[in-house]
């Protein structure tokens, strides 16, 4: 059985959000559901909903594997995740 906090760091829980959104529309970009995708890319379809949900922290190997499969490099995935986030955005506090 997998463990998945529930009660999440606000700044956290926006970051995995904001993740979550972009490989969700990513992937209906390519008009893909999630079984498909996941067998295609070798990803748990159970990981993918997970993530999409922002209920799953990532791991940099997946993101690095999503971010390919959209066609995208590693460095342009996270760019398009710090545009979707606010401008200071910060997972620790001064």
């Amino acid at each position: 059985m997998q463990y998945i906090r529930k009660n999440l760091n606000p700044q956290k829980q926006l970051l995995l959000n904001v993740i979550g959104e972009l490989i969700k529309e990513k992937r209906q970009l390519q008009n893909k559901g999630i079984i498909l995708f996941s067998y295609e890319y070798d990803i748990s379809n159970s990981s993918i909903a997970l993530l999409e949900k922002g209920k799953r922290d990532v791991q940099i190997t997946t993101l690095w594997k999503l971010a390919n499969a959209f066609g995208m490099s590693f460095s342009e995935f996270i760019i398009e995740v710090e545009k979707r986030l606010p401008k200071d955005f910060k997972l620790i506090e001064d």
